[in-house]
């Protein structure tokens, strides 16, 4: 007679019950609330000056290769790693400077454009609210607009009024005399040249024009943050 042995029962896991999901419910909900809501500061001064620019130079990519949705994540990065912004709130970030972006994209005359400052203000109150440091909220707003119109207006102003117009920006973000700046302005006014010019090559751009904007962009942010660390060390 043989022996007959039994296979033992499987054992079934226990699915998680309806509690377990309301915990990872609240969780993320909590999580959001604190992120969008709780007061977090830290210094504009901070920042790793190879990641914004890498992240820059894939902005520029992404928005020449008509890539909406990968330019707005890239953006919401790039405000986590310049500004410090918590996760969720870059993306409220990322929203008010891209609505202020389309509405100056819509404009066609100065008049136009002054439109877009009250979203650029409220740009910029929003990285206020994030920094250990103060700077003035509507001016720093209106110079952004007025280095959006001199690049935009190719045809009337030159990249070295572009470059003064970044660098008047950068001196009122940070509080700081301007002719520090020089440098930076300069190099991320080659910057734009370099992408501008992309545009009209043969065949479009090419990885090696990207890595040469990568490499200009590593320089001027570089230079920025120097400037910066050396006004804090004073």
């Amino acid at each position: 007679m043989e022996n007959l042995t039994t296979k033992p029962a499987p054992v079934r896991k226990p699915k998680p019950g309806r509690w377990f999901w309301w915990g990872i419910l609240l969780a993320l909900v909590v999580w959001v609330v604190v992120d969008l809501y709780i007061p977090r500061k830290n210094s504009l001064r901070q920042f790793d000056p190879k990641e914004v620019a890498r992240l820059e130079t894939a902005m520029w990519r992404s928005y020449y290769e008509k890539k909406p949705v990968l330019l707005f994540w890239q953006l919401a990065t790039g405000l986590r790693q310049q500004f410090h912004a918590p996760f969720w709130r870059s993306f409220t970030l990322g929203f008010q400077a891209s609505k202020a972006a389309f509405d100056f994209k819509e404009g066609h005359s100065r008049a136009d454009y002054q439109r877009t400052i009250p979203d650029l203000i409220s740009y910029y109150e929003s990285i206020q609210a994030l920094s250990t440091e103060s700077f003035d909220v509507p001016k720093v707003a209106k110079l952004e607009l007025e280095w959006w119109i001199v690049h935009r207006q190719r045809e009337r102003y030159s990249y070295d009024d572009l470059a003064n117009a970044l660098v008047q920006t950068s001196a009122a973000l940070y509080s700081q005399p301007a002719a520090p700046f020089t440098t930076y302005g300069r190099l991320r006014a080659d910057a734009m040249r370099l992408c501008d010019d992309v545009r009209n090559h043969p065949g479009g751009a090419t990885e090696a024009d990207w890595q040469q904007i990568d490499a200009v962009l590593r320089r001027a942010w570089g230079e920025l943050h120097t400037v910066v660390q050396r006004n804090t060390s004073n």
